[in-house]
């Protein structure tokens, strides 16, 4: 039986993709599917290599919701993200803006500002690390020649600035991507919307409130989404600045889950928390998909 020219067409397409396809399974599928597995058994170090582990169900997520340290760290991470959330996106939604705007050495400038961007986060933590440092640190050296503070700050001592100091950091590097993004949107914008809003006796208040930010609505919600999942996982950035110290102040989900994981080797407590960071993750995409299908609608 001959195939039709649409049915080989559509084989072709389905040969294309299949690499691709066996490439994720392996390598997301398989692992994602094993620490499911393992976040219903009770694997730890002793019982590992003797593969005695036993299935024990849904004890690993009560022991895990009923754990002060994890409402600790879940609090943690709720409080980075939209904090990171909110500083990135006002003030990289105000240099997107300024930016859209031709003005001499605009984009040099601009250029500059990515250079945080295109940085690995490694180092950017250990930039990060050393700017905060009690002594010596570019900070406490700039607070104190300001007079702004008496003595030097053990920044990433405390508790209570050890966090918003990994927050200054990172918010320093999503502020960039929040530019890039939203410049993006903005040069969508035809020119002739406004000139039209203007002619008609609209200010630039105006202009902005009914014009820009309507049809800004799509790039702002891809940023968002984007800045919220890149933010709600992250791991390097704390666990080179701080080690999720001083107790546990600076944890969130990743740095704790790798602590239980491969430092405590309780593997199977870990995994329990890998997957409140999947299932909050994956909540978060379909609240997203369904945002962009209203917006197709």
């Amino acid at each position: 039986m001959k195939l039709s020219i649409a049915a080989k067409k559509k084989r072709e397409a389905y040969l294309f993709i299949l690499p691709g396809f066996l490439y994720l399974l392996i390598v997301c599928g398989y692992p994602l599917l094993y620490n499911i597995v393992l976040s219903f058994k009770n694997m730890n170090v002793k019982n590992m290599a003797t593969g005695t582990s036993v299935f024990v169900g849904l004890e690993n997520y009560q022991t895990l919701f009923s754990d002060p340290t994890f409402q600790m760290v879940f609090k943690n991470t709720i409080i980075f993200t939209l904090a990171c959330l909110a500083i990135q996106f006002t003030i990289g939604f105000l240099f997107a803006m300024f930016f859209s705007k031709k003005f001499t050495l605009a984009g040099p400038v601009r250029g500059l500002i990515l250079v945080g961007y295109m940085m690995p986060m490694s180092v950017t933590a250990l930039l990060g690390k050393n700017l905060f440092l009690l002594d010596g640190g570019v900070i406490n050296d700039l607070l104190m020649k300001l007079h702004i503070v008496s003595e030097p700050v053990d920044w990433l001592v405390s508790g209570g600035t050890a966090l918003a100091a990994v927050i200054a950091v990172n918010c320093w590097v999503g502020i960039p991507f929040n530019m890039l993004l939203l410049t993006s949107g903005l040069t969508g914008i035809s020119d002739d919307i406004c000139e039209s809003a203007s002619i008609d006796g609209a200010n630039k208040f105006q202009r902005f409130l009914y014009i820009t930010l309507p049809l800004m609505k799509p790039a702002m919600l891809s940023v968002l989404m984007l800045g919220f999942i890149y933010t709600f996982k992250a791991f390097d950035l704390m666990y080179i600045m701080t080690s999720g110290g001083p107790y546990n102040s600076t944890d969130v989900l990743g740095t704790y889950a790798y602590s239980k994981a491969f430092t405590q080797y309780e593997f199977s407590q870990g995994s329990a928390i890998a997957m409140v960071l999947f299932v909050c993750l994956f909540l978060v995409g379909l609240f997203y998909l369904r945002l962009l299908s209203k917006e197709d609608d």
